[in-house]
């Protein structure tokens, strides 16, 4: 938490800095603009600059708005950086210039000053039709600055469906024979009310079912609200099925509690018909309970809960102490957890049994770098498990960012994704033996 809270200081720190930079820049570019020379200007660029610094600061963490405003406000943040940072560079660029002219005129022997019409038009006017080269520069530089935002604008919607499956090897040391080489394949937030392409989705669920994984979970966040976003998609997620089962459990968008109803009533109605539409799909809805999956003689557990999340501002309707009724005799326990604050906050010191969680709900903020061996998103100043394999002692953690997508039409970098992991008996060869 220390070193988080460091990082996400020297990352204010820098944001300022550039900020500094930029007005200078910018005012540069328009040397004619007095506009930009005003208080009034400078109190509204430094109150911009003032709302970015607080959406850091509270984007993961207030109550305020809707989930899409806070991820949309640190996304907006992260994104500005990036496109203020290409622009100081050709203030650099432009001070070194400056310097270097300004050295050379001091050195110069002669008493006679030279003539350097690069440096008077950087503060006379032009006595031509050509733009001072200063000028320029820093015109460039504001060019250059919008590439990324229309690269970043150009790859969204391509992003959107671009499913990539993930493998993952979990090993459990007290996995019954049996079950040594089963095969779970994991969804999690499709988020219905989101998608626009219909054979997109169903390319993503083929590519899920070729995998022939024995089981199937999905965690959480059906819809963005409203049971009739399945209307048109129920039948391409009937389609998901597995010999031993599909096992679903909600997130905090199932509950309708970002909608604007008429009565409670309709609310209730809404969410008794998307546990109903997780019947007809074939999915086993798990609120609160568990299932013992068995294979020949031997049984592992399937615990799921409703939304539980560390953060106040999403509904704490899981009950764990439901979820673990009747399973002290299963040798091995998965949890299906939509939230993964839900780990660390709860799991971990409460419940040592659960060996593994499976999560989803951060997204990856839909934006960022994700490889094998490497993953950045400012979805990190706000989750400390956002993506992946956790593990903390014998307890796993695994984060899948989602099907779909929500708030922001499309994905950059952190791609729609499929999770297929392979049961071992056993310690992961990796990591040492406690």
């Amino acid at each position: 938490m220390i070193l988080k809270a460091l990082s996400l200081l020297f990352w204010i720190i820098v944001e300022l800095l550039v900020d500094r930079y930029t007005l200078t820049g910018i005012r540069g570019a328009f040397p004619k603009w007095r506009l930009l020379k005003s208080k009034a200007f400078a109190i509204f660029y430094w109150g911009c600059s003032a709302m970015i610094v607080t959406a850091l600061l509270t984007g993961g963490y207030a109550d305020f708005a809707g989930t899409g405003v806070r991820a949309g406000c640190l996304l907006a943040t992260f994104v500005l950086l990036i496109c203020k940072t290409v622009f100081i560079f050709f203030v650099f660029a432009d001070d070194i210039r400056r310097k270097f002219i300004s050295k050379k005129k001091i050195t110069t022997t002669t008493n006679t000053p030279i003539p350097d019409t690069s440096a008077t038009t950087d503060t006379e006017p032009p006595t031509s039709n050509t733009i001072p080269r200063s000028e320029f520069l820093l015109k460039a530089g504001l060019l250059a600055a919008a590439v990324p935002l229309a690269a970043i604008k150009k790859a969204m919607p391509k992003g959107s469906y671009d499913y990539h499956v993930w493998y993952q090897t979990m090993y459990l040391p007290n996995l019954p024979k049996a079950f040594d080489g089963l095969r779970i394949g994991q969804i999690s937030d499709i988020h219905s009310g989101s998608f626009y392409n219909k054979k997109a989705v169903l390319g993503g669920v083929e590519m899920l079912l070729r995998e022939k994984t024995d089981v199937i979970f999905f965690t959480g966040d059906l819809v963005n609200g409203e049971a009739t976003e399945m209307k048109d998609y129920q039948d391409i997620f009937s389609k998901v099925k597995a010999p031993l089962g599909v096992f679903s459990t909600l997130g905090n968008h199932d509950y309708g509690d970002y909608g604007d109803w008429n009565s409670i009533a309709d609310k209730q109605r809404n969410h008794r018909d998307l546990i109903a539409t997780h019947k007809n799909m074939g999915w086993d809805l798990l609120l609160n309970e568990n299932r013992r999956l068995k294979v020949g003689n031997e049984e592992i557990g399937i615990l799921g809960i409703e939304n539980w999340s560390e953060y106040s501002r999403f509904p704490k309707y899981g009950r764990m102490d439901l979820a673990t009724k009747n399973t002290d005799d299963l040798p091995v326990k998965l949890l299906l957890s939509h939230d993964p604050s839900h780990w660390r906050a709860e799991v971990l010191p409460k419940y040592p049994q659960i060996d593994a969680m499976f999560a989803g709900h951060t997204h990856g903020m839909q934006f960022g770098v994700r490889t094998e061996h490497f993953q950045l998103s400012p979805i990190t100043y706000v989750y400390n498990e956002w993506a992946g394999h956790y593990q903390e002692n014998k307890q796993q953690l695994y984060v899948n960012v989602g099907f779909g997508f929500v708030g922001l039409t499309g994905r950059v970098g952190i791609l729609p994704e499929i999770t297929i992991f392979t049961l071992k008996a056993g310690h992961d060869p990796a990591l040492p033996v406690s």
